[in-house]
């Protein structure tokens, strides 16, 4: 089972990181808040144990985290 939950975590990571490629044409707040969402996310889940709430919860409170810390 460990092996499978490194693989989908693994490709879940890859994923937000090569999604983040499709910034260049956000504003600055705008890519601030993917930023803040996908390390939010990431962070919720290492620190849930890979619980989707726990995943969800981080991605929310960075995305608002990442969207406070670029205003104007």
């Amino acid at each position: 089972m460990k092996p499978l939950k490194f693989l989908v975590t693994s490709l879940a990571i890859s994923a937000v990181l090569l999604s983040l490629t499709a910034c260049s044409g956000m504003s600055r707040q705008d890519r601030n808040t993917a930023i803040g969402a996908g390390a939010g996310a990431v962070g919720g889940s290492v620190l849930t144990g890979g619980s989707a709430i726990g995943t969800v919860g981080g991605a929310a409170v960075g995305g608002v985290i990442g969207h406070e810390t670029s205003k104007p």
